[in-house]
């Protein structure tokens, strides 16, 4: 199946993570309203959820109401929206090419079709980077899309009413997150948080679950200053979850994970959250400059070595002026590559310059769920200032709020947090199925 019948300026942005949805809604509005273009997302999810929200999906504490329809936004919003995973680019033809879509059963949903662009946009984020560490890609769960974290939240639940009933009743459910970066860390804190409302509804005692974060560096959180990821650290030893720090992992089991050391830590559920990297489908992507984690090398417009393909978000190496690394793969940063692109894309069907990509650093935060936010805001005037608690959370929400604007505006931003408030006083604090 090939989509050639408009003859409009035909612009395909692949991933409706963060930074796709965002450059799609604004440019359905600006061009596809008008028809000025015709705008098309694919994305091989029906649903899109903010990725820094998807340790909350996975330990079930996360509205249902959050998540937002594809087509729903792309009928409001003036765009396409086509299911389905891209498989292969024919550069010369400016065409690419989707698999098909099937169903639990393995039956043909949707067949294999072609789409052709004029501007193409490559947005499909990061996968887990396992670094053919022996048994991860078996034996761990992982936190990369909707459909793992729900994956996750079904086993945790499973695994939870398994170990307090019948013959294990008297068993430790055990929990092992392998890497204390953001993911890991706000996970360790959210699964610590649900097993007390477990507790809270007579589902056994908070004190059953162990929860353990394993970590190759000597520190929690390599991207806050080290004050900060000791507060962390401090915190969540508090909390009762065991660090291991400094411990490189070598082997997953099914029993459990096998360190470097020698030490072999028991596990029933494995999380692996220890390092990212582009899909490997795109390490041969009709010769676009990849690097070696597979991220399309693009300039400071998000342009890639063609005129015609642009990338942004976490499958994009942006350069980063002034630093020996790329834009790190952070939420804040996809936001503002989807304005700035959106603005060039505007700029190239009138005839315009594109706009330069500056990112600018507003700092890192951690929410460590109902207990405290910690994280380090940036500003040319003050410099890096360390905020923690109630500030911290705000900004933290904020972060969340500007996506949310993004995407819905503020009047119906405002509407959402209203409603989601009304909800959270009428139903279960966590999902149980």
């Amino acid at each position: 199946m090939t989509d050639k019948n408009n003859e409009k300026h035909k612009i395909v942005i692949v991933g409706g993570g963060a930074a796709g949805l965002e450059l799609a809604t604004s440019l359905g509005k600006k061009l596809g309203k008008k028809g000025l273009a015709e705008v098309m997302l694919l994305d091989a999810s029906p649903t899109h959820i903010w990725k820094p929200l998807l340790h909350e999906v996975a330990a079930g504490t996360l509205d249902e109401s959050e998540q937002i329809e594809y087509l729903a936004q792309a009928h409001r919003n003036h765009f396409r929206f086509r299911l389905g995973k891209m498989e292969g680019l024919d550069r010369q033809k400016k065409e690419i090419y989707v698999s098909p879509t099937l169903s639990d059963s393995g039956e043909e949903l949707i067949p294999r079709r072609t789409f052709s662009y004029d501007t193409l946009v490559m947005s499909v984020g990061s996968i887990s980077n396992t670094f053919n560490i022996k048994g991860v890609a078996e034996h761990c769960l992982f936190l990369d899309t909707t459909a793992q974290a729900f994956k996750f939240q079904k086993q945790l639940v499973e695994s939870y009413i398994k170990s307090h009933a019948g013959k294990a009743a008297d068993k430790t459910l055990s929990i092992v997150i392998i890497g204390a970066g953001a993911t890991g860390v706000e996970l360790s804190a959210q699964l610590h948080e649900v097993t007390d409302l477990l507790a809270v509804y007579g589902l056994g005692e908070s004190s059953d679950v162990k929860l353990t974060i394993i970590e190759a560096a000597n520190q929690l959180l390599p991207a806050l200053p080290g004050k900060l990821a000791l507060a962390t650290q401090q915190q969540l030893v508090k909390l009762g979850i065991d660090l291991k720090l400094g411990r490189r992992v070598i082997e997953v089991t099914k029993e459990g994970v096998h360190t470097h050391d020698g030490e072999m830590i028991p596990a029933d559920l494995k999380v692996w959250s220890a390092g990212i990297k582009a899909p490997d489908w795109m390490q041969d992507l009709d010769g676009l400059e990849v690097n070696r984690i597979n991220q399309l090398v693009v300039d400071e417009t998000l342009k890639t070595s063609d005129d015609d393909i642009f990338a942004l978000g976490d499958c994009a190496a942006c350069p980063w002026p002034g630093h020996d690394s790329n834009v790190p793969p952070r939420a804040q940063a996809a936001h503002q590559q989807a304005s700035t692109l959106s603005k060039s894309i505007v700029n190239k069907l009138q005839g315009g310059s594109p706009v330069k990509y500056v990112y600018l650093d507003y700092g890192s935060l951690v929410a460590l769920g109902k207990y405290t936010t910690v994280g380090n805001l940036m500003g040319n005037l003050m410099g890096s200032v360390s905020i923690g608690g109630f500030i911290a959370r705000v900004v933290y929400l904020s972060l969340y709020k500007m996506h949310q604007v993004a995407v819905h505006g503020y009047f119906r931003t405002a509407m959402l947090t209203l409603s989601n408030l009304f909800r959270r006083s009428a139903h279960a604090t966590i999902k149980m199925h």
